[in-house]
């Protein structure tokens, strides 16, 4: 894909770098999204990683779900699984000698230290610090601990985690997306870097793997915005010992709201990627409305490309505050991209939404020449891939849907005579003529006092089942003569009874 020349930056690396836990959620596609645009505007390079090292929670099938996700959005990565890189290994979990290694360098050099402190220990000293009124993170009861004091320790049979010391001095930054921020010193205490069984835990191994993979902007949630002073020191760190060169930019995407004006969650049913993939949201109508979560093209244009996302987006013009989720304008963009397809990739999109599981008809009837006749009608009307079923069924049914609402809503007044016009009037209609089979309906509704969308409604109902749906009298001559004849004959003997 092109890239923008304006502010270009080939040096740019950035990562995505989710943990295969679970079905991927918006929010982290979102992330993605910014990264990977970010990237392709300055013609530079995304990586995608996988942060595996959680063996309780992580999963194959997850891992594998990740991939397909990307592949179907079209979020195309140049370092990662598949595609292989300089710095290889992209999976954590095949990366743990460097982890040793890095963390073995900091308790060397004094940047990190065992700390036995037992979990009811670490509780009784917050509880005692928030009852005095102190800040209730970790106290540094192990910092400068003796030989002695250790082998004490250690001949209890106690068990110590790696924690990072952290300096005694304010940590200011100037994060891409909220300006500087300034975090002092006693609301960042030292912090865990590995487990006491000897696991690196996320804290050591995510800004280890940045430095290795030379990552120079890093663009994640606001949910981590905390940790961020924490692995600026780590970074420092890092240089001293030779393992880093430089630390990355941070920009702190905002959270993404769901209902009730609370956080997102991938708990909740509207959070799950699959669930836009289901119901057939296409890939770029789905990534332009998660680009709006937090970004703007302009402020008058919320439909967009892909490749004009590429060309305008900019870290900088991301909003800090909260963005929700509107599945309402979620589903309008989409349709927008719907009609936007050439006819062909519309009813090559349909396919899957036109056979089974889906639809809801038998294989055997279904009609290639009526569904491609119809399709360019349907393209106009679906929200979602999924909505086509509803619309098209009546033509591959050996009857229409029953659905009582419609009947009850078209079926008032007098239906039988309405009907009976109709009828007489479609018998003898031009059926190669849409104006013909309307002005037989439009004639019969003139006879009993209706206008056209009275006089319509039970006709519609009749013949396809519903009272909404495509335009009448295309979809009476795509069904044909004989079927919809018969169908307006059902309906009156269902009257009669």
């Amino acid at each position: 894909m092109a890239n923008s020349a304006n502010g270009a930056d080939a040096n740019v690396r950035v990562r995505f770098c989710p943990s295969p836990t679970g079905n991927p959620h918006v929010g982290l596609v979102r992330t993605a999204l910014f990264n990977w645009a970010f990237a392709r505007h300055n013609g530079g390079t995304m990586v995608f990683r996988i942060e595996d090292t959680d063996a309780a929670r992580d999963s194959e099938e997850s891992y594998e779900q990740l991939l397909d996700s990307m592949r179907w959005l079209g979020l195309t990565w140049d370092e990662g699984p598949e595609v292989g890189g300089p710095h290889a290994p992209y999976r954590q979990s095949q990366r743990m000698d460097l982890y040793k290694e890095v963390a073995a360098k900091l308790i060397e050099g004094g940047y990190a230290y065992p700390c036995y402190c037992t979990t009811e220990e670490l509780d009784a000293r917050r509880e005692a610090a928030r009852a005095a009124g102190k800040p209730s993170g970790y106290d540094g009861h192990c910092r400068d601990l003796s030989a002695e004091q250790k082998q004490a320790y250690e001949a209890e049979g106690r068990v110590h985690i790696v924690r990072f010391r952290m300096p005694d001095e304010a940590t200011t930054f100037t994060d891409l997306v909220r300006g500087e921020i300034t975090v002092q010193a006693e609301n960042v205490t030292d912090y865990g870097i590995v487990r006491a069984n000897g696991a690196p835990l996320y804290t050591l191994v995510n800004p280890v793997d940045d430095a290795a993979m030379e990552i120079t902007h890093v663009l994640r949630g606001e949910d981590l915005l905390s940790s961020t002073p924490r692995q600026i020191a780590l970074y420092k760190a890092l240089i001293e010992l030779g393992f880093a060169k430089t630390i990355p930019a941070f920009g702190h995407l905002p959270y993404v709201m769901g209902e009730g004006n609370k956080k997102l969650s991938k708990r909740d049913p509207q959070a799950s990627l699959n669930l836009y993939r289901e119901r057939g949201f296409l890939p770029e109508g789905l990534l332009n409305y998660l680009s709006l979560l937090g970004w703007s093209f302009s402020a008058d244009q919320d439909v967009f490309s892909v490749q004009d996302l590429i060309e305008k987006f900019d870290i900088a013009d991301v909003n800090a505050n909260p963005a929700r989720f509107d599945l309402k304008k979620a589903e309008a963009i989409n349709a927008d991209h719907i009609r936007m397809l050439d006819v062909k990739a519309f009813t090559a999109a349909c396919e899957p939404w036109l056979k089974a599981p889906h639809a809801n008809w038998a294989p055997e009837d279904f009609d290639q020449a009526k569904w491609e006749a119809i399709a360019p009608h349907a393209q106009t009307r679906v929200q979602v891939l999924s909505d086509i079923t509803a619309n098209v069924d009546f033509l591959f049914r050996q009857e229409p849907v029953e659905d009582e609402g419609s009947w009850t809503k078209a079926m008032k007044g007098d239906p039988v005579a309405l009907l009976t016009t109709a009828r007489a009037g479609l018998d003898t209609a031009d059926w190669s003529d849409q104006e013909s089979l309307k002005n037989a309906v439009l004639a019969a509704g003139e006879e009993h006092g209706l206008k056209l969308g009275k006089a319509q409604a039970p006709v519609r109902v009749a013949v396809t089942g519903r009272t909404v749906g495509l335009p009448l009298f295309e979809s009476l001559e795509i069904l044909g003569k004989d079927k919809s004849l018969a169908r307006i004959d059902a309906a009156l003997a269902k009257l009669a009874a």
